[in-house]
């Protein structure tokens, strides 16, 4: 967290006067890349002591090697109590893959598996993680309005493109430029439904945790066009729906 510092020459004298503001902690957004076991690579920012992919998972695989099964049926989707992935609305257009990743239900990401999808040093954050990010955030300036308490760090998180954008002041969608402050380019990715119905690109992203609520839910983190803030979902979180997923470099 920084003071704000303004230079004022007068008179041939410099006069600096440092400010009760607070100006965001800049991240790191040269924190070298990530390669998957299917050689896709992925950028990475630092934010606090943190490094994240700027990016969405989009591998097909396990890291050893055994395919991720994908479902494209619409009632097998719904009925999965086990790993599978999807790409929205089953597409097959490579830039799209390579822009928002794939939706994977939580089974494939659960860390009592033996299967794995994070490459070595990596992982898939749990909830915990999640909240020192957010935490970070807030107190270092990053909220829209420049404050260090309340949860309005979803601007700082978004990217500045591809976010529907008819939305109130100190949202994402509200003046996309000064969104991404992070560098952790979040996409309105949308997820899957119970239905495996594709929903909600465009508008909102959602990114699963590691952590278990229950037999049917787990924790996941949520951004929306027309929010200011990052918020934690559990509710719509089950597990056999599809959710993007962002991956934390091992301490």
């Amino acid at each position: 967290m920084k003071k704000l510092l303004f230079v004022f020459t007068v008179v041939g004298c410099t006069l600096l006067v440092i400010t009760g503001g607070y100006a965001p902690v800049k991240a790191d957004d040269n924190a070298g890349t990530v390669t998957d076991i299917e050689v896709n690579v992925y950028q990475t920012v630092k934010i606090g002591n943190q490094v994240w992919t700027t990016e969405n998972l989009r591998t097909t695989k396990f890291t050893d090697g055994s395919a991720i099964p994908l479902v494209t049926d619409k009632a097998a989707w719904g009925g999965l109590s086990a790993p599978g992935y999807c790409f929205y609305k089953n597409t097959i257009n490579a830039d799209h893959i390579k822009k928002y990743g794939a939706l994977y239900n939580w089974y494939t990401i659960n860390p009592a598996s033996s299967k794995k999808i994070a490459p070595n040093g990596w992982h898939v954050p749990s909830d915990a993680e999640w909240d020192i990010l957010q935490n970070y955030l807030i107190a270092n300036g990053y909220n829209w309005d420049g404050t260090i308490t309340d949860n309005k760090i979803a601007k700082s998180l978004a990217a500045k493109a591809d976010w529907r954008t008819d939305a109130n002041q100190g949202t994402i969608g509200n003046d996309l430029s000064k969104n991404n402050k992070t560098g952790f380019s979040a996409l309105p990715g949308g997820y899957r439904d119970l239905f495996g119905d594709s929903n909600l690109i465009g508008i909102s992203g959602g990114w699963w945790s590691t952590t278990s609520l229950d037999a049917k839910r787990a924790c996941g983190r949520q951004l929306s066009f027309d929010c200011e803030y990052f918020y934690r979902e559990s509710s719509r979180y089950y597990k056999y729906c599809g959710y993007s997923v962002r991956l934390v470099r091992d301490n």
